[in-house]
């Protein structure tokens, strides 16, 4: 059950942030890029990349970049088409998302494969002129300079800035009501000290669209898109069992911030509504039902699965705004269901969960949905756990195949996660 994420998307981050130029060519050029690697594993991990464009609107681009090592490779790519010849990587633009505008940004993202050891590129690219850092003039030099200029550097850093402005304190906060049981309390801080230390090069405070920061946005409730990757048809009855399930178990991690029914450390929601606003398929005729109670997108696939609009995606639109969407906020989506046939295991980030469509529908009335349940862990920042075992023998949610409910060690965990983020969202 790896994050296979877009973690932007992403939690769990490496990153890579620099600022690049383009080619002085009579325009303004320029543009920012951010490389995140939001989740490892033995042999694999996840990467986001962002590329924000500062000087005037492209019609068509194209990223590239070197993987450091030999045996990084690019499995599987999404929001861009991926090429790969050796250590060498190239993202060209999707049609829906060739339209850069000066300051405007688009988010990509891919699983990747590694051997030895999974370094950050360096340096990139973008329609094939090497990041300097710095905006280019709007009209080029009359005359060749004679000298070398002293300005940016023509390749960018090769290490991440150590203190991005968005950075807060990495120290443990103080006077917090942390009472976790006393087996708990070192294995508990092993994870929180592994996940400060390994996530985004030891900056996890860095990324800005956890679950936490999803709920916050949307004043605790969350929406949610269902990617039917399936050919199998849908009766009205499932789809709404499928929405009372994702109510039902997106509670269960909701409620181990209460203490008898009372949030814990500041927490603000006893209960956090849960809204599904559309469904992707690849055939409306798939859905057996004709009522307009959600939104229907279809044939729109991405990374071969249907999906909803993306203009209506936080994944997409991490500003918290959706000028481009139909429905505007209200009908935007925080998470995905991806459901597909076949699928074993599951993946989750912060673009939502993924897991077999027979095994959801399958458990669609359980108690506990168990595989769905780890990977909204990981929605809301939780760690991996198949290299080591802070609490060996005992086994919580996390930790996959181990359990099949939230336990207490998984409660503490979540809320370490809360007692380090509330105070970006005044708590």
């Amino acid at each position: 059950m790896k994050r296979r994420v877009a973690w932007l998307g992403a939690a769990l981050l490496a990153v890579s942030s620099l600022v690049v130029m383009l080619k002085p060519a009579y325009a303004a050029t320029g543009c920012r890029v951010t490389y995140a690697v939001t989740n490892q594993w033995t042999g694999g991990f996840g990467a986001s990349v962002t590329v924000v464009n500062l000087g005037d609107a492209l019609n068509g681009w194209r990223l590239t970049f070197s993987f450091p090592v030999a045996g990084q490779s690019v499995t599987q790519g999404w929001n861009a088409t991926w090429t790969q010849s050796g250590q060498g990587v190239t993202a060209s633009n999707a049609s829906w998302n060739a339209a850069l505008g000066t300051n405007g940004s688009t988010s990509l993202g891919f699983n990747g494969a590694w051997t030895s050891s999974n370094p950050v590129p360096a340096t990139f690219q973008l329609n094939g002129t090497t990041c300097t850092g710095s905006v280019a003039p709007t009209t080029g030099p009359t005359t060749t300079p004679t000298t070398t200029p002293t300005t940016a550097p023509t390749t960018a850093p090769t290490t991440a800035p150590t203190t991005p402005p968005t950075t807060q304190p990495t120290t443990q906060p103080t006077g917090e009501p942390w009472s976790p049981p006393s087996n708990l309390v070192s294995p508990l801080a092993q994870v929180w000290s592994h996940q400060e230390s390994t996530y985004n090069n030891g900056n996890l405070y860095a990324f800005r669209n956890y679950g936490w920061d999803q709920l916050f946005a949307n004043n605790g409730s969350i929406n949610y898109c269902v990617r039917w990757d399936s050919s199998a048809r849908v009766t009205a009855a499932q789809r709404d069992s499928i929405h009372a399930a994702l109510q039902k178990q997106y509670q269960k991690w909701m409620d181990a911030m209460l203490d008898n029914g009372q949030g814990w450390n500041n927490w603000p929601y006893k209960q956090v509504p849960v809204k599904v606003v559309g469904w992707a398929v690849r055939d409306r005729a798939q859905l057996e039902w004709t009522d307009t109670s959600v939104d229907i997108y279809v044939n729109n696939i991405r990374e071969n699965a249907p999906q909803c609009s993306e203009p209506c995606g936080r994944f997409f639109n991490q500003s918290g705004n959706y000028p481009n969407c139909p429905g505007g906020v209200a009908r935007h989506y925080d998470h995905s269901l991806w459901l597909t046939d076949g699928f074993g295991g599951g993946a989750g980030g912060d673009w939502g969960q993924r897991m077999g469509r027979e095994y959801f529908m399958g458990a669609v009335n359980s108690e506990n949905i168990h595989i769905f349940l780890h990977e909204l862990g990981h929605t809301y920042g939780l760690d991996d756990f198949y290299d080591w075992d802070p609490t060996p023998g005992q086994g919580f949610i996390m930790k996959a195949g181990s359990a099949s409910q939230i336990t207490e060690f998984d409660k503490w965990m979540f809320r370490d996660w809360w007692r380090h983020l509330k105070s970006r969202y005044g708590r």
